[in-house]
Formats: structure tokens, C-alpha cells, sequence
């Protein structure tokens, strides 16, 4: 029953869209497990440039089947768009399945994210404003909106009132508490009726669907979403998003059994990056910082916001291979620190009382008092983008992957060296056939 995680290794945005799309030829399903459209993956192909949301990224592989599971939180516009964009070039959505157990994101999740952000004040927490966190606050509380749920939209006798009493319970926090416009109900549920016209088709118990795809031993790629380092309970807390990216939240936001999964694969940058506020050890505020993120393009696929730039973070690297058990590494944009004269991997932390350690804090508070550790290697001279063979990278390239996978503990077995699916060294086999 092969089935083979591609999980965020740091904090979102190190190329699992691309990574997925290369991956996704060799197998029959992609799935996605959790987040909502706070996330953004991006493929570039013969028909061009696609940054998808909700959608997983194997959809331009016309004999893949794609899901959307239980553990991600829908915004039904963002996915009606997706899918119309998708028609307009041509691309057959008619293979996408949609769990009926996710939850909706709602017009007062999005109104009561920018209202909760805006009230932190200098403490905001740095949200997309896309009502993911409100939306998964209502499934904990257990007064969501399932996607399933508008399969009733119709019966008024038992979807309207739900419906009411939610908003109800919204427009009080939304008018008393911070003082702005209610939300409308009957401009809402006719909302709830057009997205139910448009995605009834794709409504199913996909829980059901993946379990006899396994049961037939097709190949399946779980799309992680965010990064590993933003994960609800393993994270940067506060500072994280609210569901669960790494292993964990793939059973929990699939309902297929932990045995299913055969590979677990770790994509990490070869640098870090982080959008919005919380901590990153390796940040660098300088021109080298600013070299990277102007060579990298580091700006946010869903918000477009400069993404913070630093240095490789070995010791947060090693806490995320500890937590999924990756079975191997996807090393990205290696081509950006392309010639570089010095590189620089962060072994240690330096805490506020003077100690080093090598475990990563729990606290974030103790991480932004931590000074970085490094290490210090060459640069390489010539170029690695576009290479496609291990032995035609500069011999000071190898020498920084050796050493990454020497400190994460697991081996790197492909390495991106650009955005299309050709650029992409192949070390080891680690999906099917590859």
C-alpha cells in the first residue's frame, strides 16, 4: 500500500508544489491533507505559470486523480476559481474529489481574521487574513460547516437554521466586540446554494476512495502544505499556522493508517526563508539577506509579501526530521547560492545565558534570544541551475549537500535546481519507479 508524504521541512514556501508536480508522474493519486488557501504552490509548465491553493499540484497529470481531504479548511471561491482558471487552459478537473468531511471556510472567518489581527496590534501574529484560523477554531468548537453540508443546502427545514444560529453567534462577537457591520444570512446561504450548483460533483467520502486505492496498491502522494515548522503543536507557537503539516496531520487529514505510508519525504531550501512575524534564527538583515531574496524572487505565492531570508538552519532542520521521520531530503533552489564566496550552515544555538545547545527551544521567546552558530564552508564557482546530474554539480556544491545531510541525518536524494520539472537531479529512487 505505497503512499509517500512530501512534507514542508522549515516554514512553508520551499518548493513542494514543484516537487509534487515532478513526483506526481509516477503515481496515480495526489492528496491533500491540510491548510487552506493561507497556502501556495507553484508549477511552472508548457502551459504556464499556476499558483494553486487549494487544488493539489498533480492535476496537470491527465491519469492522476486528485484529492482534497478531510483535514484541509475550503474557501469555496478560491476553489471555484481554481477550477475555472484550470478549465479556460484546457485541464480536465472532472478527476478531482473532494472530502465531504472538510470544513468551509465562511464570509465571518474572513471578517473576524482581519478584525482578530488588526486587534493584536504589535503582537499580530502575521496572518494571510484568509479565515483559516477562524475556520478551524469552528471544527474544534464543533459549530463548522462541513463541505458535506451542502449536499442540504436545499432543505431549508435543516440547513438554514444551523446556518443562522452561526452567524448569530458571529455577528455578536463581530458588532460588540469589534465593532463592525454584521454579516448578511440570506446573502450568505445564497452564497451556500451557488457553491453547492458548482461543487456537488466533486462532493464525496474520500476516505473511502483512498483506502481502495490502496487496497489495489496504487501509488499515492500526500501533499503537505505550510511547513513543518509551522505545525499547531510542533512549531514556532504563536507564530504558526493553525493545522498540522507535518506527518501526523497527513493520517488525521486523510483517514488512511500510519502502516499506508512507505516514504516520508522532508523538502528543505538550501537557505531559510519565513513570511511573517516569529522567530528565525539565521535571519540575515543585510545586503547578503537582500541578495538572496532578490535572486530567489522571495515573495509570498499567496500574499505576496518579501519573505525574511537567512542562512540554513541545521538544528531547526534535525528537530523536523526527528518529528516526521523523513525517509530521505528534497534539497531546493541550490542554484541560488550559486556563486556566493562563503556559505554559512547554522550547527548551534547560542541562548540568552551564554550556553550553546543544539536542540531546538520550545519557546519562542527563548528562540529570538538565540544567536546563531555557524559553520563556514566555500563557495563554488560556475552555475548549478539546470543541472540534471549529481556529478555535473561544482565540487563545492556537493560538499554543502554532503554536509547538510550529515547534520539533518538523512540522506538527500533530489536536488531542484530550478522551478521546471527537468531541472531536477534524481540521487536515489524514492517514489515508485522513479
Amino acid at each position: 500500500m505505497p503512499a509517500y508524504a512530501v512534507i514542508g521541512g522549515q516554514w512553508g514556501d520551499e518548493g513542494k508544489g514543484k516537487m509534487v508536480d515532478f513526483l506526481a508522474q509516477y503515481s496515480q493519486y495526489v492528496v491533500r491533507y491540510s491548510g487552506g488557501n493561507n497556502a501556495g504552490h507553484t508549477v511552472i509548465n508548457d502551459k504556464g505559470k499556476f499558483a494553486f491553493h487549494l487544488v493539489p499540484t498533480g492535476i496537470f497529470w491527465p491519469n492522476v486523480t486528485c484529492v482534497i481531504g478531510n483535514g484541509v479548511v475550503i474557501d469555496p471561491n478560491v476553489l471555484i476559481e481554481e477550477i475555472d482558471g484550470l478549465a479556460k487552459v484546457g485541464i480536465e478537473t472532472g478527476r478531482m474529489a473532494v472530502s465531504d468531511r472538510a470544513h468551509l471556510i465562511m464570509p465571518y472567518h474572513v471578517t473576524l481574521d482581519r478584525l482578530e489581527e488588526e486587534a493584536r496590534g504589535s503582537t499580530a501574529i502575521g496572518t494571510t487574513g484568509r479565515g483559516v484560523g477562524p475556520a478551524y477554531v469552528d471544527k474544534v468548537a464543533r459549530s463548522g460547516i462541513r463541505v458535506g453540508d451542502l449536499l442540504e443546502v436545499d432543505n431549508k427545514s435543516r440547513f438554514l437554521p444551523r446556518l443562522e444560529n452561526v452567524i448569530k453567534l458571529k455577528n455578536s462577537l463581530i458588532t460588540k466586540v469589534y465593532g463592525d457591520n454584521p454579516i448578511d444570512l440570506q446573502k450568505v446561504y445564497q452564497q451556500c446554494r451557488e457553491w453547492a450548483d458548482k461543487l456537488r460533483p466533486f462532493i464525496t467520502p474520500t476516505e473511502k476512495l483512498l483506502l481502495e486505492a490502496l487496497s489495489n496498491n496504487k501509488s499515492i502522494i500526500l501533499e503537505g502544505a505550510q511547513g513543518t515548522m509551522l505545525d499547531i503543536d510542533h512549531g514556532t507557537f504563536p507564530y504558526v499556522t493553525s493545522s498540522s503539516p507535518t506527518i501526523g496531520g497527513a493520517i488525521t487529514g486523510l483517514g488512511i493508517p500510519p502502516q499506508s505510508i512507505k516514504g516520508i519525504l522532508g523538502v528543505f531550501k538550501a537557505y531559510s526563508t519565513r513570511v511573517g512575524s516569529g522567530p528565525l534564527v539565521t535571519e540575515l538583515l543585510d545586503n547578503v539577506g537582500e541578495a538572496i531574496r532578490e535572486r530567489a524572487q522571495e515573495y509570498g505565492a499567496t500574499t505576496g509579501r518579501p519573505r525574511r531570508c537567512g542562512w540554513f538552519d541545521a538544528v531547526a532542520a534535525r528537530y523536523s526530521a526527528q518529528l516526521n521521520g523523513y525517509t530521505s531530503i528534497v534539497l531546493t533552489r541550490l542554484d541560488i547560492l550559486d556563486s556566493f564566496s562563503t556559505i554559512k550552515i547554522c550547527t548551534g544555538y547560542r541562548l540568552g545565558d551564554g550556553t550553546i545547545t543544539t536542540d531546538f527551544p520550545t519557546s519562542a521567546s527563548t528562540l529570538e534570544s538565540c544567536e546563531p552558530i555557524y559553520e563556514e564552508l566555500s563557495g563554488w564557482d560556475g552555475s548549478t541551475a539546470s543541472t540534471t546530474k549529481v556529478n555535473d554539480l561544482p565540487s563545492g556544491a556537493k560538499l554543502y549537500v554532503d554536509r547538510i545531510q550529515e547534520l539533518i541525518g538523512v540522506p538527500v536524494d533530489i536536488i531542484s535546481t530550478g522551478p521546471r520539472r527537468e531541472e531536477t537531479i534524481v540521487i536515489r529512487s524514492t517514489v515508485g519507479d522513479i
